[in-house]
Parts: structure tokens; sequence; C-alpha cells
């Protein structure tokens, strides 16, 4: 059996596509073929929702690394930007905000990443402003729970793998740029 299906660019609808294959069990993977992606995928923008988000991946002064625990997933902190707010002041808000602790710096932008979803019956993409951020306090991690969250953790960058198991693909995205698992993912065969 093939690992992966090419689509043509030409055909390609984001929103009937996602409809149809979200939550279908699969292994496969999909390959969107064109000439250039960056002017693709702002086709895609204009034809969509695009909600924009923010978030961090914060390390603490023992060099740990924060994560959430949120729907049944592993995740990193962030949330949609709001009206007025810059990408950066977003990104500290929200991980302030879901995690319980005062962010003492933020640094370099990571990364953006994009994934679809359904948000009040409507597909929407979702493109979110990755950024590094440190915490240098001691206090007890609180979960935002009404927004699902569960549980706040801190974890060594030796324990990373465990949560690549239990994640979403737009958070191994920001990983592998920070370089923070061991275990790199098996390419698919062609």
């Amino acid at each position: 059996m093939e690992r992966y299906q090419k689509i043509d660019a030409q055909t390609f609808d984001l929103k009937a596509f996602y409809d149809k294959y979200n939550g279908k069990p699969g292994n496969k993977f999909y390959f969107l073929h064109c000439a250039d992606a960056k002017e693709y995928l702002k086709k895609i923008m204009r034809s969509i929702t695009v909600i924009d988000a923010a978030g961090g991946v914060v390390i603490n002064s023992k060099g740990e690394y924060l994560f959430i625990y949120r729907n049944k997933k592993w995740d990193l902190p962030k949330g949609k930007i709001e009206k007025g707010e810059g990408k950066r002041e977003g990104a500290v808000r929200e991980v302030e905000e879901e995690c319980g602790i005062t962010v003492n710096s933020i640094g370099a932008r990571i990364c953006k990443t994009y994934h679809t979803y359904t948000y009040k019956s409507e597909t929407v993409l979702k493109r979110t402003y990755w950024y590094q951020m440190g915490y240098k306090g001691s206090g007890k991690l609180k979960p935002q729970k009404e927004e699902g969250i569960t549980s706040v953790r801190w974890f060594q960058k030796g324990h990373i793998d465990a949560i690549i198991k239990n994640t979403f693909p737009s958070i191994m995205d920001v990983l592998a740029k920070m370089d923070l698992f061991t275990e790199k993912p098996v390419p698919l065969s062609e």
C-alpha cells in the first residue's frame, strides 16, 4: 500500500479536503504538488478564514521545557491574538494565562505553523507564531482549566520523546526547529 497520495493543486479545495478526511483513521500522507508553495499558500489563505495565534517554547532556569496537557494531547501554550495586540505580546499573554506563570523574557521567533480545524461550524486555518521564552521563577504551575488544560509540567530535554508520541504535527515542527527531540521521525518512503 502506498503511504502517500499526490494531490493536484489546480483542483485542491482545503475546506472540502478537511471535511472529507478530518477524524478518519489512516496512515497516509497527502502531498500537494504546486510550482510555488508560498504563492499557493497565499491563494489558500484568501479562500478560508485565517485565525492568528501565538505561543511559546518556555525554558526555565533548570533548562526544562514547559508543556500543557489539553484535550488528551501534549501541547505547547498558545492562543488567539486579540484585536490590537502584537504577536509577541499575545504570545506572552497566552503562555501566562494558560500556565499561571510570569514570563521573564521573550526571544527570537522560532517559526510559524499552520493547522486546520473546525471553529463554530466553519473550517478555519490557524497560523501560529512561535517564540522562545524564559522563566526564572519557581512558583506552582496553574493550568487554565476553562481552556481545557488539565496539566502544566516542566520536562527535561531527554524526556520529550515521550511527549512526541502524543502531540500534534504542528507541535512536532516547533520541537524540530528547537532541536528538542532525539528520535527523528522516519520519512515516508516513495
